[in-house]
């Protein structure tokens, strides 16, 4: 942008401009919609008057590009296997298909942090400054913290009222985690919640065991072996069964397996620290100079040890193994494809702290380690967020250089915030509001506090070249509903999401959880913006565990004739039904309506649906086929949860054609893939009509959307992030694992990290606010994407 030197301004000249502001304004009001009226939301305005250094618009591309890769019957343009929306595919297949890698300028950090941060956290080399394991604080980490496991005690609560933390034992203060503690012959045994307390006898036969929380148990310390001990008990007397032991008491903290907490295990970390560090309870202490959350960043002081492969390979290595005990920043400089990601390195409040101190080893991982350090793979459908950060953080889209980045990623893990909320007093939530989405807003505004303070990429976009993690500048709201309680000073940014919620019909919070609300939280901390906007967001798959046994199989591969069941749903059907939520909010009211109507398992009242039909199962009982039984239908249901659930991607892995309703909310890549050829979509006010739509689809769509469900399915699959691990685990054993051998035998087609990249990609040259942004970069596009003429 050329700037105006003189500082006169003839009034006349003033009242032209005044009138050309007025005229822009008003078009800009009153013409574009606050909504865009189709899916095709990543389209770019045509470009007026543009520099020839300038990219040419992305409509001057598309013509180019469309008798080369025209659209097909249902609109869209295939791309690696995938239906993209038309625009989109065609840019990707022209543009994408050509790239070449480009000359990266990276720079590798030399600056020392002050005493070495005292022993007690990890020095980021680019900035000079600690990052403090949990407990400890301070420029040097020199701070302890005392961080209290108890509320203050009364003569009602001797050990202060109920908290996650609470603890009657020894408590760590450096991480409120409650333990036997000295004098015991375990002392690094657990304590966690019922297990030092007495308990209440069940009210009915069989009914569970309540703890009293105002009463400790003092047997939990006892040596007499008739007594239900704990922090005295040998395992191999209580195996033997030569001893009692207290029941509620168990290992729930990370890096402890066996029954007695006997086995001190691996640890989950990021990347389990890229082998240059160790995990010490979920925040990676590295090695030999390198830093980072996964300590893959590395520091002259580290090239002695060669340079991570995601930095690999640069121009100029030779030369820099001469200069490791300089004190100064150096460059390397390395071939690198577009897009390029700069990831933050945050303060550990945002990350490290949320992993090393969690209270369950679960909580916000995709994985834990058993007692040999293999790895079990969790259930946890908040995983993806651990996942697409993982692949990120290995990936050569990523660079250390922010000048040079397309994007920036903001990795606050809220999935470990917001299931830690209210678990220790360091983490309780804001007094007035006591809401869990409320407490994750204020974590994200302190870390946009944070970068808009230390580093100057923020103001040069306003934010809009931003990806955050966790309601994930682009952002991934992982939880229920996402980005609807992102702080209103982020919104700019592109949000990560599972719940692509535009409140174009579903306008308020869809939570039947309390404290999930948004509703709530003040309008003048979250702004008045929609969960999801599809110009500028995306929402991603959930996370799904490696199931070896359906890989073997080839679920997804399924033939049309060995799918016997028209339509398929297995889930929570509300109230009317055995251990359904009680809520009639819960699902937004959907899965009560399809139960009501097409139930093929009697509710309460010993009723089926008023349209049940044999080829047609919506029930609520649990199955262990239930992979089986998806891949054996045609066509299963897709439905809202308390939020978003993971039916799309069970759907999509086992190679059934997804049902979608839910009105106005996106599910996966729905805003760049042409859904139409995959998937159907039905209003929520069709759901009677639900069975004869389906009936009215005839063999060919039926056979066209199987094959594409059948190509496409990994795009809903995080097997880098997977293989990631699998690489990790070989270099420890010989053996393989089933899910390891199953998952690397898969064809190497895109997987959700590809697609993210492809999206970003895309969104890099097409976004509507980059047209008309002069490209200083070296972007490796084929000619006919980047010539203006």
């Amino acid at each position: 942008m050329r700037t105006m030197r003189s500082t006169k301004c003839p009034f006349a000249f003033l009242g032209v401009v005044g009138a050309l502001v007025m005229l822009v304004t008003a078009v800009h009001v009153f013409m574009v919609p606050i909504l865009p009226s189709s899916l095709d939301y990543f389209g770019a305005g045509r470009g007026i008057g543009r520099p020839r250094n300038v990219l040419p618009g992305a409509g001057v591309v598309d013509s180019r590009l469309r008798g080369q890769f025209p659209s097909d019957s249902y609109g869209a343009v295939t791309y690696r296997d995938a239906p993209w929306k038309a625009k989109i595919g065609r840019w990707l297949a022209g543009c994408d298909a050509g790239l070449s890698a480009v000359n990266i300028t990276e720079f590798i950090g030399a600056k020392r942090c002050e005493k070495d941060c005292s022993g007690q956290g990890v020095c980021n080399y680019e900035l000079g400054e600690c990052r403090c394991f949990h407990g400890y604080a301070g420029k040097r980490c020199e701070e302890v913290q005392k961080l209290e496991c108890n509320f203050p005690s009364s003569q009602e609560w001797p050990v202060g009222h109920w908290i996650v933390s609470i603890c009657p034992a020894q408590c760590d203060t450096t991480r409120a985690m409650c333990f036997c503690g000295p004098g015991t012959k375990y002392p690094d045994r657990p304590v966690a919640e019922a297990c030092g307390f007495k308990t209440i006898s069940p009210a009915i036969p069989d009914g569970p065991k309540i703890p009293d929380w105002k009463t400790p148990d003092p047997d939990v310390f006892t040596t007499n072996k008739t007594k239900a001990g704990w922090c005295n008990v040998d395992p191999e007397d209580a195996y033997s069964s030569k001893v009692k032991f207290k029941e509620e008491c168990d290992c729930k903290y990370d890096g402890l397996w066996g029954r007695f907490c006997e086995t001190r295990v691996e640890c989950s970390c990021i990347n389990q620290c890229s082998g240059h560090g160790h995990c010490r309870g979920g925040f990676c202490q590295c090695n030999n100079g390198y830093f980072g959350i996964d300590c893959s960043i590395p520091s002259i002081y580290s090239l002695a040890y060669g340079l991570p492969s995601w930095l690999q390979p640069p121009t100029n290595l030779s030369d820099l193994k001469n200069i490791s005990s300089s004190s100064i920043n150096v460059k390397v400089v390395a071939k690198k494809k577009r897009p390029l990601i700069y990831v933050y390195d945050l303060p550990a409040e945002f990350d490290n702290h949320l992993f090393e101190g969690r209270h369950f080893k679960f909580q916000c991982v995709n994985r834990i380690y058993d007692d040999k350090n293999r790895t079990i793979w969790t259930q946890q459908l908040y995983g993806a967020q651990i996942a697409l950060y993982e692949s990120i953080l290995a990936s050569p889209h990523r660079t250390l250089n922010g000048d040079e980045a397309d994007y920036f990623y903001v990795p606050v893990l809220d999935s470990c915030l917001i299931t830690r909320s209210d678990d220790a007093l360091h983490l309780q939530m804001p007094r007035d509001l006591r809401l869990r989405s409320y407490h994750t807003l204020e974590y994200y505004r302190m870390a946009y506090d944070h970068i808009t303070q230390q580093y100057p990429y923020w103001n040069r976009s306003s934010g809009r070249d931003h990806i955050w993690v966790g309601i994930y500048m682009s952002m991934f709201f992982s939880w229920d509903e996402g980005a609807c309680y992102a702080p209103k000073e982020i919104w700019n940014s592109m949000m990560l999401v599972h719940w692509g919620n535009t409140n174009t019909k579903h306008k308020n919070s869809t939570t039947a959880y309390w404290a999930d609300n948004w509703n709530y939280i003040p309008i003048d901390r979250r702004g008045d913006h929609p969960c999801f906007d599809p110009r500028k967001d995306l929402v991603l798959p959930s996370w799904k565990e490696p199931n070896p046994a359906a890989i073997w199989l080839k679920l997804w591969a399924r033939p049309r004739n060995k799918r016997t069941t028209l339509f398929y749903f297995n889930g929570n059907l509300g109230p009317a039904y055995k251990n359904g939520r009680p809520e009639d909010t819960y699902s937004m009211g959907i899965r009560q309506k399809l139960a009501a109507e097409f139930g093929s398992t009697p509710d309460k009242q010993g009723k089926l649906g008023r349209q049940h039909t044999e080829d047609v199962t919506v029930t609520y009982l649990r199955t262990e086929k239930y992979y089986e039984e998806l891949a054996s239908s045609i066509f299963c249901g897709v439905f809202p949860g308390d939020g978003w659930s993971g039916r799309m991607e069970d759907s999509m892995l086992q190679g059934c054609i997804p049902v979608i309703i839910q009105d106005g909310i996106f599910l996966p890549y729905e805003n760049v893939l042409n859904y139409n050829s995959f998937a159907v979509r039905i209003q929520e006010d069709d759901i009677p009509n639900l069975i004869r739509i389906l009936r009215g689809i005839n063999e060919t769509q039926i056979e066209f959307m199987l094959r594409n469900v059948h190509q496409m399915w990994q795009r809903f699959f995080y097997r880098d992030s997977i293989l990631l691990e699998a690489q990790r685990q070989k270099r420890l054993f010989s053996e393989e694992a089933p899910w390891s051998v199953e998952v690397s035998k898969l064809d190497k087609v895109d997987d959700v990290f590809a697609t993210f990249i492809q999206v970003l990609h895309y969104k890099l040259y097409n976004d509507p606010w980059r047209q008309g942004v002069l490209q200083r970069k070296e972007i490796g596009l084929p000619d006919i994407c980047s010539k203006a003429s």
